[in-house]
């Protein structure tokens, strides 16, 4: 753990250390990665040497969290770690994620929550700045994007989705198709934070969808839903240290900048 890690994580725990509490959505199958995912959850993906899992769990309890959940779907069986809370999505085939984040409502009502997607890999620090902000909603969205999309993409803008703040760092815009790097000001990495004020108020929102729109709904959708409801969302800038695992190609891209020998913007691990 860095000084900053440890700094920002004991200030955190000191004044929440019973509420602060993490939630790993790894319901779904993660069918874009093929073979790796046939017999297997997305999250148990090996990567620098361990399970995808692995590097979030850790990265979530350094960073402050003193309880971990996970929200089970797709071959349930396999998540059993005696040190996560689990949370089950029996309709993880027919819902998207904001539905599996439901699952765990008895943690968000109640406790300071970061919630983190299973194919990402994140250093601590930035949990812990996730963590301590002061927002009811908040997301982490990465500056030096470019770097990674870079890696894994010919033309980045061929993925890349828009990201909009406003001077005050309140998220103004997302999720769209980007047509130029001016729209875009980083990347969302799958990583929020809800207080128990902030989810309140997401479940007032989804309160007023049909039960097919609300199967249907994901997390970019949320949030830009969110917004036009007036509701403000926080956003805590990082500057890389962190990847998402969306292909296969992204593994080989991944170990391959790893392999070289100056350090890589990305490189999460600690």
């Amino acid at each position: 753990m860095t000084p900053l890690t440890a700094r920002l994580s004991a200030n955190f725990s000191s004044a929440m250390s019973d509420q602060l509490r993490a939630i790993i959505l790894a319901a779904g199958r993660g069918s874009r990665m093929k073979g790796q995912t046939e017999h297997q959850p997305k999250c148990l993906t090996h990567i620098a040497g361990q399970p995808l899992l692995q590097w979030q769990t850790s990265a979530l309890r350094r960073g402050g969290a003193e309880l971990v959940g996970i929200v089970r779907g797709y071959r349930a069986e396999m998540l059993d770690d005696a040190a996560l809370v689990k949370f089950e999505n029996p309709r993880w085939a027919e819902t998207n994620m904001v539905a599996s984040l439901v699952c765990a409502s008895a943690w968000l009502e109640n406790s300071v929550c970061v919630v983190s997607y299973s194919d990402i890999a994140y250093h601590p620090e930035i949990v812990a700045a996730l963590a301590h902000s002061r927002g009811e909603i908040a997301i982490t969205f990465d500056r030096q994007w470019q770097k990674l999309w870079g890696a894994r993409y010919e033309n980045p803008l061929n993925d890349a989705e828009t990201f909009q703040t406003d001077s005050a760092g309140n998220l103004v815009s997302i999720g769209a198709k980007a047509q130029s790097l001016a729209e875009v000001q980083g990347q969302y990495m799958g990583l929020l934070k809800f207080m128990p004020v902030g989810w309140a108020k997401v479940r007032s929102f989804i309160a007023t969808l049909t039960p097919l729109e609300q199967d249907k709904l994901h997390m970019t959708g949320l949030l830009n839903r969110l917004l036009g409801t007036g509701v403000p969302i926080a956003t805590i800038p990082v500057d890389g240290r962190w990847c998402e695992v969306d292909a296969e190609q992204d593994l080989r891209a991944y170990e391959s900048e790893l392999a070289k020998p100056e350090k890589w913007s990305h490189d999460w691990r600690w």
